[in-house]
C-alpha cells in the first residue's frame, strides 16, 4: 500500500502523504513512498509541485513515535539520516515545491514544510517542534532550517520550549508566506504553482539553485553564483522568446503573443 498519492495537472504536480488515520506521521515507509514519487516526476513536463497532507486535520502530525519508540542510538541516527535525505532532496529539487499546510505541521512535519520553497497555510494550521518534550531533538533539519526561517532566537523558544505556534503567528513570524481559509488552501497553492510553472523553466530552476546555494556561503560568493545562473539563460530559447516578446510589447502592444516556454 503506497501512503504518497500523486497527480499531475497540466504542469502542476501534486504530492499528497495519505495515512490520515495517523494524522499523515511519518515513518519508514511513508518516507520511502515520497522518495520513490520523487524520484519518478517527469522533469519534462512538470515545472512545479504542491505538497499537502489528506484530510482537513493534518499536514502532517511528525514522524511516528510508535516506531521511533524503541530504536537504539544507531537506529535513531539512521532514521534521521532516512528523514534528512528525502527533505535535501525535496530543498534542492530542480523545480519549485509549494507546501499546502491543512492542519497540523509538528515535528517532522514542520520540517517537512521548511525542506520546501514556499509555504502556505490553512487557518486552523499550528507547527512546533515538540520533540524536547519527548525527550529527544528534532532531527529531520528542524534545528537548522527553522532558524534560517524565522531567526534563532525564535526558533530557540519553540524548540527549546516545545512550544507550538498557530496560523496568524506562523505568518507573523515568517514561517509560512499566506494563511487561507481550509477550502480555499489547496486551490490557492495549486493556483500559484500554475502561475510558477507558466514562468520560464530554466530561469526558474536557475534562481532556485541561484538562491539555495547563494544563502549558504558569503554574499561575494553568492554573487559569483548568481553570475554564472544568470550568465546560463542566455542563448536558451526561453530567454530569446521571453525578451523578444517584451520588445513586441514595447514596440506595438498588438503585436503581444503569449509565450509557450520551454525546457531547452
Amino acid at each position: 500500500m503506497s501512503f504518497v498519492d500523486y497527480a499531475v495537472e497540466g504542469a502542476v504536480g501534486t504530492i499528497t502523504i495519505n495515512r490520515p488515520q495517523a494524522l499523515n506521521a511519518l515513518n519508514s515507509a511513508v518516507l520511502d513512498d515520497l522518495n520513490a514519487v520523487l524520484d519518478n516526476v517527469d522533469l519534462d513536463t512538470v515545472r512545479c509541485l504542491v505538497l499537502t497532507g489528506a484530510g482537513e486535520k493534518s499536514f502532517v502530525a511528525g514522524a511516528d513515535i510508535g516506531e521511533m519508540s524503541t530504536l537504539t542510538k544507531a537506529e535513531g541516527e539512521t532514521f534521521g539520516k532516512k528523514g534528512n535525505d528525502v527533505f535535501l532532496k525535496i530543498e534542492s529539487f530542480p523545480i519549485p515545491v509549494i507546501a499546502a499546510v491543512n492542519g497540523f505541521a509538528l515535528g517532522g512535519g514542520n520540517e517537512l514544510a521548511m525542506s520546501c520553497d514556499i509555504r502556505l497555510c490553512s487557518d486552523n494550521a499550528v507547527f512546533g517542534q515538540p520533540e524536547t518534550g519527548l525527550g529527544i531533538t528534532p532531527g529531520f533539519g528542524g534545528t537548522q532550517r527553522l532558524a534560517r526561517l524565522v531567526g534563532m532566537g525564535m526558533a530557540k523558544q519553540m524548540v527549546y520550549a516545545a512550544a507550538n505556534i498557530k496560523a496568524d503567528e506562523a505568518y507573523r513570524i515568517g514561517l509560512v508566506n499566506a494563511v487561507y481559509p481550509q477550502e480555499e488552501l489547496l486551490p490557492a497553492a495549486q493556483k500559484l504553482a500554475a502561475r510558477i510553472a507558466s514562468m520560464a523553466p530554466i530561469a526558474v530552476r536557475a534562481a532556485k539553485a541561484a538562491i539555495n546555494e547563494g544563502c549558504q556561503v558569503s554574499i561575494d560568493s553568492g554573487v559569483r553564483i548568481e553570475e554564472e545562473k544568470f550568465g546560463s539563460c542566455f542563448e536558451t530559447e526561453d530567454q530569446k522568446e521571453g525578451m523578444a516578446n517584451f520588445l513586441r510589447k514595447k514596440d506595438d502592444p498588438k503585436k503581444v503573443k503569449h509565450v509557450a516556454f520551454q525546457n531547452k
